[in-house]
């Protein structure tokens, strides 16, 4: 009686074992998931684009290859910008268009260009809120402001 139960958990683990494997045939090919929209190459990123980026899900999590390709192009674009921000800053500095932002504490990074954006764009304070002796000062054809 021992050898029959033996032989039956052979037989039902092997029947098991050939349906869970395909009734001995192939599996088919491993469809391979990629990023349904790719991220253009002819423009900058903006922030539409990162926004859209579905990354696909692999076994262990997302594709650690295309989100290192994602990043490391992230990481050149914005340095790419930040070097011309700097760089623009610096010929701003240069023409004396705009006072050089003073040493911050170590450690604390501002915002690039804040101040001088803010200087730039709100004025010094000192200039009249109405603009009658800006008028007075520049009398402008304002013909061709159009």
């Amino acid at each position: 009686m021992f050898w029959v139960i033996v032989v039956a958990m052979a037989v039902v683990v092997g029947g098991a074992a050939l349906v869970a494997l395909g009734g001995g045939g192939s599996l088919p090919e491993a469809e391979r998931d990629r990023l349904a929209v790719r991220l253009p190459q002819d423009r900058p990123l903006s922030r539409q684009d990162v926004d859209g980026l579905r990354l696909p899900m692999a076994l262990r999590g997302y594709r650690m290859d295309e989100v290192d390709d994602v990043l490391d192009r992230l990481a050149a674009e914005l340095a790419g910008r930040d070097a011309r921000i700097a760089e623009l800053e610096a010929s701003a500095v240069v023409r004396g268009a705009v006072e050089a932002a003073p040493e911050t504490e170590a450690g604390v990074e501002p915002l690039p260009g804040l101040e001088a954006f803010a200087k730039v764009v709100g004025g010094s304070g000192t200039e009249p809120q109405d603009g009658t002796e800006a008028d007075a000062e520049h009398p402008a054809d304002r013909s061709g402001d159009r």
